[in-house]
């Protein structure tokens, strides 16, 4: 919820990616680096990353962090578990009034969650406090009340202060008060909360509480949403991807070489993979790029009565075309007509826009096998495991078979 070619392209590579057969059951991932992300840049003042770290742990109000072990070179934060944390009441059902929810005092007693609320009461005195949505190891979300106007606060758990990712938290924490600060600016063309309030330096974020129920709360959901709600979620994806808003508003924030680079090391990438997507990137050269969520999974899309609303926004930036479609047909294996859907709108931008498409889907799926491929899996985690690998050798065919029709 709110808790990441120039020559004709040949008939063969247009028909539509088919997943493999769906499994019963989804398990849930483990946590590893996700796809890197631009460095922070030093602070004005000169000062290394420890001495803005130990800034930034005081200016949120937490004890420092505990001494770590030597951080391993190009080390990156983990992946965030869907679901990561306790959710202690059941989310709101659409159209129930805020005034039906009872005051859960035990969740709200915690001292995670009472460091968190004195860091709303900051800049939201009137904030009164209702549910606790998402007790994580990384945010705390909690529902409640400015006068009459149900908002919901993100904060950053004290826990993730402990954390040798805490700067890299720290940044995804900023770069989604500053996306969110741009669409003040420059509205989009997509529903999302509305921004109420946010205190940059203490990591706190109090937006509008939109009624609405998850697409999926699951990152590989069993029971795909129905094919009208699929359509309408691709709508509002497509229509955030061809939005064109001022070039500096919003920065890159995937180095492809790099992730190339990153997979090919680790051996999930052979020679050839690699430089076959190397060919298509060379391709692409200095194409346009395209506004994208960055974590387009459907626990971060919401069916309101309005229409799909999209939260979380820790990853938005410019990508190449086509990257959240490459999210979603990652996550619904267990969709054919909807898989087939997305594949038919990543084509129609035309060879360009399919090769981008592409290198997307191979970079997504070399993740997911990353957090699900471990040691010790059980039976319904080996299944998945084999249906990303059988999509990721599907993705790589036809890789190759645009690369020859170059």
């Amino acid at each position: 919820m709110y808790s990441s070619a120039t020559s004709p392209t040949p008939t063969t590579t247009r028909t539509a990616l088919r997943p493999p057969t769906a499994a019963v059951g989804r398990p849930g991932p483990k946590q590893v680096p996700p796809p890197s992300r631009p460095a922070a840049p030093r602070a004005a003042d000169g000062r290394p990353g420890d001495a803005r770290g130990q800034a930034t742990r005081t200016a949120l109000g937490l004890r420092p962090a505990e001494t770590a072990g030597p951080r391993l070179p190009g080390a990156r934060i983990p992946a965030v578990r869907p679901g990561d944390g306790r959710l202690l009441r059941p989310p709101t059902r659409p159209g129930q009034p805020v005034s039906q929810e009872r005051i859960d005092p035990s969740a709200l007693q915690t001292p995670a969650v009472r460091a968190a609320l004195a860091g709303v009461a900051r800049i939201c005195p009137a904030f009164t406090p209702r549910q606790v949505l998402r007790e994580g190891s990384r945010h705390i979300l909690v529902a409640g009340t400015i006068g009459r106007a149900p908002v919901v606060a993100k904060c950053l758990a004290p826990q993730a202060v402990r954390s040798e990712y805490f700067e890299q938290l720290v940044a995804d924490f900023h770069h989604e008060v500053a996306v969110y600060r741009a669409f003040v600016r420059h509205r989009p063309p997509v529903r999302l909360p509305r921004l109420v309030a946010a205190d940059h330096d203490r990591c706190v974020l109090v937006m509008e509480r939109v009624p609405g129920r998850p697409a999926a709360r699951e990152r590989h959901p069993v029971n795909a949403p129905t094919p009208g709600e699929v359509r309408a979620l691709l709508t509002a994806v497509r229509t955030l991807n061809l939005w064109r808003p001022p070039t500096d508003v919003f920065q890159p924030r995937l180095d492809y070489q790099l992730e190339i680079a990153r997979y090919h090391s680790v051996g999930q990438l052979t020679d050839r993979d690699a430089g076959d997507l190397r060919g298509l990137l060379h391709g692409l050269g200095h194409g346009p790029l395209q506004l994208c969520h960055g974590d387009a999974l459907l626990s971060n899309m919401l069916l309101a009565p309005s229409g799909p609303v999209l939260v979380d926004w820790e990853q938005a930036g410019w990508y190449l075309p086509g990257y959240d479609l490459a999210v979603l047909w990652s996550v619904l294996s267990g969709d054919t007509a909807a898989r087939r859907q997305i594949s038919q709108l990543a084509q129609s931008g035309g060879t360009m826009a399919r090769d981008a498409f592409l290198v997307n889907l191979v970079l997504v799926l070399m993740r997911e096998i990353r957090l699900y491929d471990v040691p010790g899996a059980g039976e319904e985690q080996r299944i998945m495991i084999r249906r990303l690998y059988d999509d990721a050798a599907l993705a790589r065919r036809a890789v190759r078979a645009a690369v020859g029709t170059r």
